[in-house]
């Protein structure tokens, strides 16, 4: 066995995970990807590996409460049971955030971690999650190199109007701007378009990643210009759980008239809003696009409104865009989603493909369409691990 590259992505309650080969030559090839799900609680996790074979991951029954170390443990043991665990080269990690000075992945040491720990108070949903799964990865694998990959940096190319809310020039300077998420899938989307029609990569995109969080980039020769989210992930289009854009004067009655603290606000914006609470049924596009519901259709039809005047916008910024691409669960899968952004777009050169788009092929717009649409399937863990290989210093 060649050396295998794992890729980690800790989430508060979840903590996803891939292995790939490294070959000399190739791009990693993924030999199995999982899930463990029920992190802080009755943990439950499964493993496929590329030949399509399923294994559920087992824990003590002992350890009633499962942490992150537990579940690294697990994952470890699922190594050790297919052969992987001696031949881990490098371990790479998805961070929510880098601030403003880790625009690279980064070898992990101390010092990152001491960055990553300062930078908690803009990511608490997200940040000591990251650091959990890093330290959990540095017990298990103690003298293998650890990689941090940064969802904001991609975003670091952005001009200042793009990059700043209109309060006092020292907020900015502090640190309060809008830092952009999901840049390892826009990454990942601006490279494969480079592959698929290098041309066009090399022109204005609009790339949409709608999924349980979701959010829309331009880019400019596969730079970013400008992005949906802001200073957190909350900003920007509505998500699975999440409100998206909001009038600050909201939270504000809701602390003066509610009488509602940070958490409750917290929880309401982060987890109970979006998809799930407009709908009252479900967070899951799937479950919203079979229902019945009013309030079903009510929360869809908000969901592709934002998502069209967003690329109205993001197009504005760059003066017009050659191409949109649709990546993540919901805009890779859900034709109805799609069709219904993409109707009476004739305006901004965009012309659908009726069939090929409920077809969910690569290129969904009509032949003569001056705007190119595709439908590109992300893949983070795949540029995690070519990162860390890089980082690291890994040879096949």
């Amino acid at each position: 066995m060649g050396p295998v590259i794992l890729t980690l992505n800790a989430g508060s309650s979840s903590l996803k995970f891939a292995a790939f080969a490294l070959v000399k030559g190739a791009e990693p090839s993924q030999l199995a990807s999982g899930q463990i799900e029920g992190i802080g609680a009755t943990a439950q996790g499964s493993v496929k590996t590329a030949a399509g074979e399923k294994n559920d991951l087992t824990f003590d029954p002992s350890v009633r409460r499962v942490d992150h170390q537990v579940a690294m443990d697990a994952i470890l043991g699922w190594l050790r049971q297919a052969g992987y665990d001696s031949s881990v080269a490098a371990v790479g990690h998805r961070v929510v955030h880098g601030g403003l000075h880790l625009v690279e992945p980064k070898l992990i040491d101390e010092s990152v971690i001491a960055t990553l720990r300062g930078l908690i108070p803009l990511a608490p949903l997200h940040e000591p999650h990251n650091i959990a799964g890093i330290l959990a990865a540095m017990k298990a694998f103690p003298s293998t190199p650890q990689v941090a990959c940064f969802d904001t940096a991609f975003h670091r190319s952005h001009p200042f109007v793009d990059d700043t809310f209109a309060l006092p020039r020292s907020y900015y300077d502090e640190g309060v701007r809008r830092y952009g998420f999901h840049g390892l899938s826009y990454e990942f989307i601006t490279r494969k378009l480079g592959k698929i029609a290098p041309r066009i990569a090399r022109e204005d995109v609009v790339i949409a990643h709608l999924g349980n969080g979701a959010s829309m980039c331009a880019v400019h020769d596969g730079r970013a210009v400008a992005t949906t989210m802001g200073f957190t992930a909350l900003d920007g289009l509505s998500m699975g759980t999440r409100c998206g854009q909001l009038d600050p004067g909201v939270v504000l009655y809701l602390m003066t008239e509610k009488k509602m603290n940070a958490d409750e606000i917290s929880d309401l914006l982060w987890k109970n809003s979006g998809l799930k609470g407009m709908s009252g049924i479900s967070q899951d596009m799937r479950e919203l696009e079979a229902s019945d519901s009013p309030a079903a259709r009510d929360a869809i039809a908000y969901f592709v409104s934002r998502i069209r005047r967003e690329l109205a916008g993001l197009a504005a910024t760059v003066d017009g865009v050659e191409a949109v691409v649709f990546t993540a669960g919901i805009g890779e899968n859900s034709w109805r989603v799609r069709e219904a952004v993409l109707n009476g777009m004739e305006w901004m050169g965009i012309h659908l493909d009726a069939e090929a788009n409920r077809a969910n092929a690569q290129i969904i717009s009509a032949k003569h369409s001056p705007t190119t649409v595709f439908i590109i399937p992300t893949n983070e863990e795949l540029m995690i691990a070519e990162h860390t290989v890089r980082t690291a210093g890994v040879t096949g």
